[in-house]
């Protein structure tokens, strides 16, 4: 498929190595070595040993990433619907005649509806700041609707940055130097390796304690030397219980709190009555297993807190990441070398996007559509909508809406509108590209130049072409730049530029090595100094004090919710201090199991679920059921059963696992919904409601019934 003079390989014979960065999203953003063959193919794919983050160390799934770039149904030409949506029946286009009827599709739209009717879609299919967010752009200068990005990050983000006042903390790296590291709500050996390399140092070079926070018995959790397995959407009061042991029994920092926090007099009041025995009644724990749990934090000063994105996947996420946060506050944990709390460093990476991103000519009148309600905005909901006019027309780039969106029974409706013309820029026909009008293919990482960013360590990588890319696929930015000059906007700053240039324009301003000094040095070790890191020169808000008591809805956010739409969900239910608050969808009656939509070892969401090692490894569909809920139900492994909840049903096939606890079920991975029985996925489980107070979609919090299927 690819075998074009590889660059800058002119004349040699054996494979050559050369550095990249993974483009996924995962927050490793892993600085890679690619050998490459002099016929331009590449070969092995591993980790630079070099980057003392990635430390020679990648998942499998990318390690074989050749299987994915030679892939025998990888899309190479332009094609256009010719049957009704979905039938499959397309035929080849030239890239011309593809992009002129997307621009017509566009201008005709804008004609019907104002330019409000186009929603530029897109998302982190690739992490790479070109390729990624010049789309932007482009919506900026045509006035299309705004896109709010929520389906990942928010209450993480916002849970921590409420916390600690901004989104960096302490090096990755220094988990190698802990005593303790507890991994909180995240499953590393599936989806950020390196995690595990620093904490399987620590363990072996200190005897430092791993501890795992989860909802299941995951591949982490068999790494663990404390397994803490509580139920769904409780972190925050065993949170809550360990602060009140912490404060009990001594092991809370009072000085350190006088100095650092905004009131720990108020906290220490509230905890009292966050008792051992009433977290052990929300989570599921034993007061023993809470107990010890403190204890070893609370007598252990070097206690690195590796908190994930998981674990605020719930309606209460957001209180759930500020919660478990606190701990660190409390024990003083922030003055240790490896010891504190880190999420992510996303603060660290002063980039200049202006003019990548055209935010000199955005409008904040134009309103914004919630990238999780997609559903609901397809299918003319007022409220997604704004109270505004209809999206008739998309430009998808780097995500898969039909497969990975919230309430996809409502997603594939809007999909399925006659009115609605989609295009899509993709690799493979995913369940998005199948149901669009016009798809695009698209080129991967080693084929065209990009930066990344890590937001879970602590370096800016530059990612050059190392190979040309089939002569009919083109990139990101070719697409964003050829439909700016058909639609009349090229004019505008920062059209016109190549990926090189965007690259020194983002990284010079402040005073970063550009392009062609990262051709040789790589990547840029962005992290600050100790007392930076640990906020020992105080917190990110004025006064320097970490906040117990944050403003849910008004305090700071990465990615906060503009002033048109202000706090979102039950904000006002929110708590004063650390607390359990169950917005959750509590099981009941009717639905009594929890469901967790896990990620899956040998996906990345939904990419990688095309190539043949990560399907023969992954199996089928399934989901995992406790043995006794099994037994109950008269359900034995391999039986087909049903799960359903208000949104719909889906079948899968059971697999009977002692990892899942007693009443909750657990599916790992988006598959393609064609891989599912019925071609729906499980996603038609979760909802799309906006998580306080900043929005999120709450993928792991839903309540459902279950049945063997008898059809």
């Amino acid at each position: 498929m690819n075998v074009a003079t590889p660059i800058s390989l002119k004349n040699t014979t054996g494979p050559v190595a050369k550095a990249t960065v993974c483009p996924h999203d995962c927050p490793s953003a892993c600085a890679l070595e690619v050998d490459i063959a002099a016929d331009g193919r590449i070969g092995r794919v591993r980790g630079a040993n070099a980057n003392t983050y990635t430390a020679g160390v990648i998942c499998a799934k990318v390690a074989r990433y050749a299987e994915r770039l030679y892939h025998p149904e990888r899309l190479l030409v332009p094609k256009r619907r010719k049957g009704a949506k979905g039938s499959g029946d397309w035929q080849e286009i030239s890239w011309e005649a593809a992009l002129d009827e997307i621009a017509d599709a566009f201008v005709r739209a804008e004609a019907a509806h104002g330019s409000e009717a186009i929603w530029p879609y897109f998302y982190a299919g690739t992490m790479g700041q070109v390729q990624r967010d010049s789309i932007e752009r482009l919506r900026h200068a045509k006035r299309y609707s705004g896109f709010f990005g929520s389906i990942c990050t928010n209450m993480a983000w916002t849970g921590y940055v409420m916390g600690t006042g901004a989104l960096r903390g302490p090096d990755p790296r220094e988990m190698a130097k802990s005593d303790c590291v507890v991994i909180w709500g995240t499953n590393p050996v599936a989806t950020q390796v390196n995690v595990m390399t620093h904490a399987i140092r620590a363990r072996k070079e200190r005897g430092a304690k791993i501890v795992v926070v989860d909802v299941y018995d995951s591949p982490t959790m068999k790494q663990a030397d404390v397994k803490i397995i509580l139920k769904p959407g409780t972190d925050a009061a065993l949170a809550c219980a360990i602060m009140h042991i912490a404060f009990r029994d001594g092991y809370a920092d009072r000085d350190y709190m006088a100095k650092f926090a905004d009131d720990p007099t108020g906290l220490e009041a509230h905890l009292r009555a966050k008792t051992p025995e009433w977290a052990a009644g929300i989570t599921g724990l034993s007061v023993d297993e809470i107990e010890a749990f403190a204890r070893l934090v609370g007598t252990t000063k070097k206690t690195f807190f590796r908190l994930g994105y998981g674990f605020t996947r719930q309606r209460n996420g957001t209180v759930a990441m500020h919660a478990a946060l606190s701990i660190a506050t409390v024990l003083g944990s922030w003055q240790y070398e490896g010891g504190g709390a880190f999420h992510n460093n996303g603060e660290l990476f002063k980039l200049d996007k202006r003019e990548l991103m055209g935010t000199a000519y955005a409008d904040p009148d134009i309103r914004m559509l919630d990238q999780s309600q997609i559903g609901r905005v397809l299918t003319g909901d007022a409220v997604a909508l704004r109270h505004r006019g209809p999206v008739t027309a998309l430009l998808i780039q780097n995500t898969n809406p039909m497969n990975v969106a919230p309430e996809q029974r409502l997603v594939r409706q809007g999909f399925m509108r006659d009115d609605l013309f989609t295009a899509v820029h993709e690799h493979f026909m995913t369940d998005t590209a199948q149901v669009a009008d016009i798809v695009l293919p698209a080129t991967m990482f080693v084929e065209h130049d990009d930066l990344y960013r890590a937001g879970g360590q602590n370096h800016i990588l530059l990612g050059p072409k190392l190979v040309e890319p089939p002569a009919t696929v083109r990139t990101n930015l070719f697409v964003i730049e050829e439909l700016a000059k058909r639609l009349g906007v090229d004019h505008y700053p920062g059209f016109g530029l190549t990926e090189r240039e965007h690259i020194d324009r983002m990284l010079l301003p402040h005073g970063w090595p550009g392009y062609e000094q990262l051709l040789t040095d790589k990547w840029v070790d962005c992290q600050p100094g100790f007392e930076e890191s640990h906020y020992l020169n105080g917190f990110g808000y004025p006064d320097g004090k970490f906040r117990f008591r944050p403003d849910w809805a008004n305090g700071p956010s990465p990615n906060k919710t503009p002033a048109s739409l202000g706090p979102l969900g039950p904000h006002a239910e929110l708590p004063l201090f650390p607390d359990q608050v169950d917005v959750i969808e509590l099981a009941d009656a009717q639905h009594p199991f929890r469901l967790a939509t896990s990620p899956a070892r040998n996906f990345l969401n939904s990419s990688f679920a095309e190539t043949k090692t990560s399907r023969e490894k992954e199996g089928r569909p399934d989901v995992m059921i406790h043995p006794d809920d099994a037994a109950r139900l008269s359900i034995i492994d391999g039986d087909i059963v049903r799960l359903g909840n208000q949104r719909g049903s889906v079948r899968l096939h059971a697999r009977i696992a002692e990892s899942a606890r007693r009443g909750v079920l657990i599916a790992e991975g988006l598959w393609p919904n064609t891989a599912h029985l019925d071609g729906e996925g499980i996603n038609v489980l979760t909802g799309a409601d906006p998580v306080a107070p900043y929005g999120g979609a709450a993928v792991h919090d839903n309540r459902v019934w279950l049945e063997k299927d008898l059809s």
